[in-house]
């Protein structure tokens, strides 16, 4: 919480996640008939594709900034690519990701690419604690705008829809603040008292 309320003097707080997989729906053909009097048949599909995509998201806490990212995996050479994004988005200070513990975060690669990056500081939220993570209710938000009641035909289709939902949401982006906001004062209303 105190890199919240109360960030180190220069530094940068970012709050990272993976969203997905999101993957591309197919969809049987129109209906009719075909050339030759038959009524077109759709093959059932089972499975859920190999064309998954997974949506790599750091919030910027002090002004609301996004930095997204989609990737065919979850892995950690597609997470370090992600951090790398993040450090040339924020170019100057300390940078503090707050993250889960994904194998992927942890990896011995990823210490490693940490190292000759000493900018870029893990804080690892408490396991089962996600809710301290902000960028999840970013992609609440996310999901409204780039993904709920489309449908994709592949995974390029996935990343405009990213890239075009990141620029809008980044446009009118405010500073995301923890804890509750303070309760609104409330008129009230003259109270009459009644005599019999």
């Amino acid at each position: 919480m105190g890199l919240y309320t109360d960030p180190p003097a220069g530094a940068t707080v970012v709050c990272a996640d993976e969203l997905g997989p999101v993957i591309p729906r197919t969809f049987p053909p129109a209906p009719g008939w075909s050339p030759d009097g038959h009524r077109i048949k759709a093959e059932l599909d089972y499975s859920r594709g190999p064309e998954k995509t997974w949506v790599y998201g750091g919030l910027r806490v002090r002004d609301g900034q996004q930095v997204t990212m989609t990737a065919t995996s979850r892995n950690s050479v597609f997470y370090q690519q992600f951090l790398q994004k993040l450090e040339e988005a924020n170019p100057a200070g300390d940078i503090y990701v707050i993250t889960d513990n994904l194998s992927s975060h942890n990896s011995i690669s990823t210490r490693t690419w940490l190292e000759s990056h000493p900018r870029i500081k893990h804080v690892f939220i408490p396991v089962g604690a996600c809710w301290l993570n902000l960028q999840e209710a970013w992609w609440r938000i996310f999901r409204k705008a780039a993904l709920a009641g489309q449908t994709f035909a592949g995974p390029d289709e996935i990343t405009q829809a990213t890239a075009l939902a990141t620029a809008q949401l980044n446009q009118r982006a405010r500073p995301w603040i923890w804890g509750r906001p303070a309760p609104p004062t409330r008129h009230l209303r003259r109270r009459y008292i009644y005599c019999l």
